[in-house]
This record gives C-alpha cells, structure tokens and sequence, in this order.
C-alpha cells in the first residue's frame, strides 16, 4: 500500500516546542496533513517514554496507534474528508557534541527502534551517559560513531539516520561542526548507515552532486516543533504497512516498490539555504560570499556559511546529475502560505485558517489537495487564485528570496502584474 511517513518529530517536552505536541494533536494533524505514519520523538525522555507506552498500543509489526479513549479527544476536529487511521512509530533525535579529528562536532541523528523493550535499551545505555531528562532531545557527549553502537546493540532492526545532514550548526556534513566525509562521522560502522535526512534547506538533486553519497538513500522528515507543521517534509513508500518493510525499503535499495520518494520544501526556503548574517539582515549569494573573504559587509564579522555552498564546497558531480539510487521527489508549499498569499493576510489569521478547513471538507488531506486534486475540482471549492498558485506550485513556477542564517526563506507565487490581470479579468467577467 501507498503512504507517507514524516518520522522525526519533537514532543512537548523538547525545547521550543508548542505545548499541544502531544500524541492527540500528532494523530489530530496527521490526518488533517495526510501523514500516515508519524515518529513518536523523544523517546528518551523518562516522562515522554511513560506517556507513549500508556497511550499507545500494538498494531502492525513495530507500529502503534492510539487508544481509542485518547483518538477521541480530538475526533470531532478532524475534517470528515480527511480522516484515516495514524500509525506511530518509535524514534528519537539525539544532539552529540564530542571532540573527532582534532575538532569539536555538533551532530543530530534520528534513532529508530522496533519495540518498547528495543526503545529501553537504547534508554538504559544514553541514561548512562547523560542527563536524559533535562530535554526531549537529549544533549549528549557521545561521538555519532558510539551512539550507532548503541543502537545497533539494542535490536537488529534497530537503525541511524543522520538528520538533516547539511544544516551548518548541528549536522554530519554541516559548515560549523559537520565532516566532509560520511564515513569520518561513523568510522568503522559507517556501513551500518543506510539512509540519510536531506533536511528543509536541501533538496534531491543537491544531495546528488556528491557521489560518496550514492550508496544512501535518501529521506525527508517535518521535525515538527508544532503539529501544524507536521508533514512540511516526508517520505513516501508503497509496501506493506510495518516497521520491518519500512527498514527493509530503507536498507536494500532495490526493494520494488519500497521507498518511492520524497515531499520537499522549496530548499531555498530553508532557514540555512544562502550564506548570511541574521543581525545585520544580509543575504549573500556564495559567490558574494567569496567576493567579501567570507564575512559580512556590514559589520565584517563572519558570516554563517548555508547549504547552497557547503555542497558546492563538496560537490564532485554536475549540476543535473543522478546518483544510482535516485527517488522522485515534489517540492511543496504549504497550503495555509499559499492561501495567505493569495488573500493577503497571514498564514495563521483567522481568515486563511477558514479557508483552508473549507477546502479540506470539501475536498480532503492537505497532501492530496497540493499533490493530487485535480486544478477544476480546487477550483470550484476556493476562491480567488488558488486553484492557480497550486498549478504553479506544481510546476515550480515560483519567486523564493533565499533562507539564510536562520531566517527563512520568503516565497511569492504572484507578481503584481498577475494580480492585476486576475483583477481585470474579474471585472470583465463582473461586466
């Protein structure tokens, strides 16, 4: 079967991090996004781990779905169009800081396990390490190499997936603190790794620029620190529904169907796409970069070096390559910025919120209404140009000012010479 998984998500009990983060909401969002299969996060945390394992109960191999007397909570807020059943899966990020190669290295990676008594295991081991309850994604002085150790040691089905592997302050091949080498992170177990996380600011063919990372697959995941944001990023699979095919579509690439691809932001409109200096709002293309010796021309400081030219630093494939295990992927914005747009107002003001529950009861999950829906059928049941800035969208017909130095990027589907010819024609058809 078809469906979509975003697996590295948060729970109210990291930092920044909404307080409605709960598996409720989780369930709530995941029907409203059409996210099929959802990570847990945190399962760490000694509170989180207790609140999963009451809440939760078995039901494919390795997957779990909320007890009915906690789904029924927020039921009544799921639009009819858009309900489906959740599956939950075990996972946690965990934040190593560690001193490798004569260097101090921030890494996040995203951990997976098949079973409760998997999940402990893993727990037993990090609650020797370091201070688990401090934050739902634990800090931890444990080098990326020992905590794959861990999780290898845990259960054979338990894996490691390096997230978000460029982001230039916590990641495995990041500016600030990363590796230029897969291999350098994980040393002698580097063959254990199987997949890799593209994270907001990357998308497919970036990754594909680098042939020592043709033997991963790749994967895109929300990390949700609200559940409104769940799904932002995702995977999709076709086979059956459980944790063993799942790792099984990850690890042996040939598996048909298996993983079939991926959902990506726009990558230009990720926090860390351009070089950049936050305090003195200062975009820099990498090549402006260069022009200023690598700091900012405002104040001179060093700039926070982004995506876009840490993998052109390490790119030894053209632009426009394939890797071998190449997947299809569909580069998305979400449906509340697209509405926002159109209408004029934000994306959380009352008005684009009820224009967006009308079109998912009219209509379905926002997946399938940017993905799927046919351009007639959005027509009749929205208003204004949205119909027309999901066709755009679809094409990647869009205007992005790039993300830099943890700003996001802004995105326009619509230039004012658009608006008023879509203006124009209202009133000739008024007429």
């Amino acid at each position: 079967m078809k469906f979509c998984a975003d697996v590295h998500v948060h729970s109210y009990y990291s930092r920044a991090t909404s307080k409605n983060l709960n598996l409720e909401y989780l369930n709530l969002w995941g029907q409203i996004k059409g996210v099929d299969v959802i990570g847990t996060g945190d399962f760490t945390h000694p509170a989180w781990f207790a609140e999963i394992r009451d809440k939760l109960e078995p039901a494919e191999e390795g997957l779990f779905r909320l007890k009915p007397e906690f789904a029924a909570v927020t039921r009544d807020q799921v639009p009819r169009a858009c309900q489906r059943d959740i599956r939950f899966m075990l996972t946690v990020e965990i934040s190593n800081i560690y001193k490798r190669l004569d260097r101090v290295r921030k890494v996040h990676n995203c951990v997976f396990a098949p079973s409760f008594d998997a999940a402990g295991r893993i727990r037993q081991s990090l609650d020797k390490i370091g201070n688990l309850k401090s934050d739902g994604r634990p800090i931890l002085g444990l080098d990326s190499r020992d905590l794959l150790e861990i999780v290898l040691e845990s259960d054979p089905l338990s894996y490691l997936i390096p997230a978000h592997i460029w982001t230039p302050w916590f990641s495995a091949m990041g500016s600030k603190s990363g590796f230029d080498r897969m291999t350098d992170c994980f040393g002698d177990l580097s063959d254990h790794i199987f997949a890799v996380e593209t994270g907001l600011s990357s998308d497919p063919p970036m990754n594909w620029r680098l042939s020592q990372l043709d033997p991963y697959v790749l994967v895109s995941n929300g990390d949700a620190h609200s559940p409104g944001k769940l799904g932002r990023e995702a995977t999709l699979y076709d086979t059956e529904l459980s944790y063993p095919a799942i790792y099984d579509a990850l690890k042996n690439h040939n598996t048909n169907p298996g993983l079939i691809g991926t959902i990506e932001f726009f990558p230009e409109e990720g926090k860390y796409h351009y070089d950049g200096h936050r305090a003195c709002q200062t975009r820099m293309h990498p090549r402006d970069t260069n022009k200023h010796d690598g700091k900012c021309p405002v104040c001179q400081k060093p700039v926070t070096v982004g995506v876009m030219a840490r993998v052109e630093e390490l790119a030894d494939q053209p632009e426009g390559r394939k890797s071998p295990n190449w997947r299809p992927f569909f580069s998305l914005i979400p449906l509340p910025e697209i509405i926002s747009e159109v209408v004029g107002v934000g994306p959380n003001s009352k008005r684009v919120q009820k224009i967006y529950f009308e079109m998912l009861n009219a209509l379905g999950s926002e997946m399938f209404i940017l993905m799927d829906c046919p351009i007639d059928q959005i027509r009749r049941h929205s208003e204004g140009l949205i119909a027309e800035a999901i066709q755009r969208m679809r094409t990647g017909d869009v205007n992005i000012a790039s993300g830099y130095d943890g700003e996001f990027g802004t995105i326009h589907i619509f230039s004012d010479q658009d608006r008023e010819a879509h203006a124009a024609a209202e009133q000739l058809t008024l007429f």
